[in-house]
């Protein structure tokens, strides 16, 4: 389910590329007009982050937002949220309180024009297990995502590996619901076959997923966070195999945005962050043949 109308792979940017700037070296307006000049129309934002008086905005707010989108011809994609299983001390949300939450993100996404939603589960354990009752929950909004088209992705981010139980659930899950409103948002991460920049516990292996664990994957994945921790001089990702990672995606079809997440070091150094995410999508176009 591809958020443009021309079949393909496309690219785009999550506004956590330019977390902690925000605010601070620029507007979100800003990042818009960066993004026109990259030819890079997809967007993810961070719900919290970026949307004034979440999770109640005004209608200001969201006329500027309509009228931004307008100008810089900015597509909505992916609206980043999450599933606040803790917001309790002592006990997990239930799945009403769980369900309640997913509702109203699932229409004031839609409102925006998103049509996938990076719903970030409650986890239980290092391996980013989610909670138990996440089925529950997920089961009873799957009619308000389908009503409202938006399409529910969990984040399958590192230490997961693409081959774990989790992701067999999850597969099983979709099979079994017949549903397109539920699948992942596969964080390329996965694949980093060197530590350097991803702050890794020590003690901890790195024990990366292998391209070509994606394939079976991809009838569920709607769009991707195309993470990247150091982009270099010759605007080649030096971390993650990046280009046979994308020539797989290129040869299995697959329709969907790639949205440039930063994770490297000095996020908070503005001239950095604006050559890491150029020099990212020149890799990306590249890449794509554009």
């Amino acid at each position: 389910m591809s958020t443009s109308q021309k079949p393909g792979i496309h690219r785009g940017v999550s506004t956590y590329c330019w977390y902690p700037l925000y605010n601070v070296n620029m507007t979100l307006e800003d990042s818009f007009e960066i993004m026109k000049d990259m030819g890079a129309h997809g967007l993810e934002i961070l719900a919290d982050g970026i949307i004034e008086g979440y999770p109640y905005p005004s209608k200001e707010w969201l006329n500027k937002w309509f009228s931004l989108c307008d100008r810089y011809e900015i597509v909505p994609v992916e609206y980043g949220h999450w599933v606040e299983s803790k917001l309790y001390r002592g006990r997990e949300l239930n799945v009403e309180e769980s369900l309640e939450q997913l509702i109203h993100d699932i229409k004031l996404a839609s409102y925006m024009g998103f049509t996938c939603m990076r719903t970030k589960l409650g986890v239980i354990d290092d391996k980013l297990t989610p909670t138990k009752i996440w089925r529950d929950f997920i089961r009873r909004a799957l009619p308000y995502a389908e009503k409202y088209n938006v399409v529910m992705q969990p984040e399958i981010h590192w230490p997961t590996r693409l081959t774990d139980q989790m992701i067999l659930d999850y597969v099983e899950f979709i099979e079994k619901e017949q549903t397109q409103y539920f699948g992942f948002n596969i964080d390329f991460g996965v694949f980093t076959t060197d530590a350097t920049g991803m702050g890794m516990p020590p003690g901890m292996e790195l024990n990366p997923s292998k391209p070509e664990d994606i394939i079976p994957l991809l009838p569920y994945v709607h769009c991707c966070h195309a993470k990247y921790y150091n982009m270099d001089e010759n605007f080649e990702e030096t971390t993650i195999p990046y280009r046979e990672v994308v020539q797989i995606m290129k040869d299995h079809n697959w329709n969907g945005y790639l949205l440039s997440e930063y994770e490297g070091p000095h996020k908070e150094d503005y001239n950095h962050c604006m050559t890491q995410v150029k020099r990212h999508h020149v890799m990306l176009k590249r890449i794509l043949g554009e």
